[in-house]
């Protein structure tokens, strides 16, 4: 079974403020679509529940939900929460990625 990606404490601390202040539960869902510059995209969702056949990582009390299609295309995958001068962002360190746009948001494998 592949690794399920995991949430850095910083991306788990900003996951938990977006989700008080929506009132809803600590729940980031990570997919994959197809899509962007290198060829497939990220996306990002608040999740209400975690699907069946979903698979779930938690850091600090916040749960990571990947469904298995993206699972293949994440897997052993970071997500972290980085604030810089050009904006504040969810990044995924994804070590299946071959190739990735300045973005970071799409990638290819």
């Amino acid at each position: 079974m592949s690794e399920i990606p995991t949430l850095t404490p910083a991306a788990a601390k900003r996951v938990a403020a977006i989700a008080a202040k929506q009132s809803r539960p600590a729940m980031l869902r990570l997919s994959v679509e197809g899509g962007g510059c290198s060829g497939f995209q990220y996306r990002f969702d608040l999740a209400e529940i975690a699907e069946a056949d979903d698979l779930v990582s938690e850091t600090d009390s916040v749960r990571l939900v990947v469904d298995p299609v993206s699972l293949d295309l994440v897997a052993g995958g970071v997500v972290d929460f980085v604030e810089s001068l050009g904006g504040s962002a969810f990044r995924v360190e994804n070590p299946n990625a071959v190739a990735g746009c300045g973005c970071g948001s799409s990638f290819g494998v």
